[in-house]
């Protein structure tokens, strides 16, 4: 699907990105110019090397571009010191990986608790009405290593907008799961983004989601 995302539009956006590239030794990969709304949803996909997740890191400030600028909430989030950006990462931006990393001597309700200790915003009320969401409140004492992997996946989205931040970055968050887990995540992280107003960037190859997202850029067309 040919993108319609173009660098200064008058609207606010979310994220605007602007002839990002990053270099692998003597290779620099060119990532096409995003501008996504409030509450958007975009599916970024491409084969393995095309800088899926090279993008993903630099969009969530984990990665510097060797060029090009870019702008959430209308602030250059590399111009921040190391402390400031990672203050406002823990603020504004959820992050979902292909393998959920959690603290595994915690339950799983521990490991939503922590993750708000850190962004200062303890609020059990939240955990519980999103654990409940996800079908999985009759978990919330149980420890995180006796969960299945769906289980894991379903957790690590509630971890992700538990501090309701303004951005979910998910990197292959289906990958590792069969179909039927696979589409389960998928509604989950679209449902619930859209219900918490949270602008969505899934990167993957996974093709089976490709069909549920009109908003699209394939990395393998630049």
């Amino acid at each position: 699907m040919e993108s319609a995302y173009i660098f200064g539009l008058n609207q606010k956006k979310l994220i605007r990105t602007n002839n990002i590239t990053v270099k692998y030794g003597e290779i620099e990969i060119k990532f096409p110019n995003i501008n996504l709304d409030y509450g958007g949803q975009l599916l970024i996909i491409g084969k393995s090397g095309s800088g899926k997740t090279s993008l993903l890191n630099i969009l969530g400030g984990l990665l510097s571009a060797e060029s090009g600028n870019i702008l959430v909430n209308d602030i250059d989030i590399f111009s921040l010191s190391n402390k400031k950006r990672d203050k406002f990462r823990g603020q504004q931006i959820g992050f979902v990986f292909q393998t959920p990393h959690f603290i595994k001597s915690l339950s799983v309700n521990d490991n939503l608790k922590f993750s708000q200790y850190m962004s200062s915003k303890i609020n059990q009320s939240k955990i519980d009405m999103l654990l409940k969401k996800v079908d999985l409140n009759h978990l919330k004492n149980a420890s995180i290593q006796n969960l299945s992997e769906g289980e894991k996946q379903r957790i690590s989205i509630i971890r992700a907008l538990v501090n309701q931040p303004s951005i979910i970055f998910a990197d292959e968050p289906t990958s590792a799961l069969d179909d039927n887990s696979c589409n389960n995540v998928v509604d989950l992280l679209t449902n619930l983004s859209r219900e918490n107003n949270t602008t969505l960037v899934i990167v993957t190859h996974d093709k089976r989601i490709k069909d549920k997202f009109p908003n699209q850029i394939n990395l393998n067309d630049f």
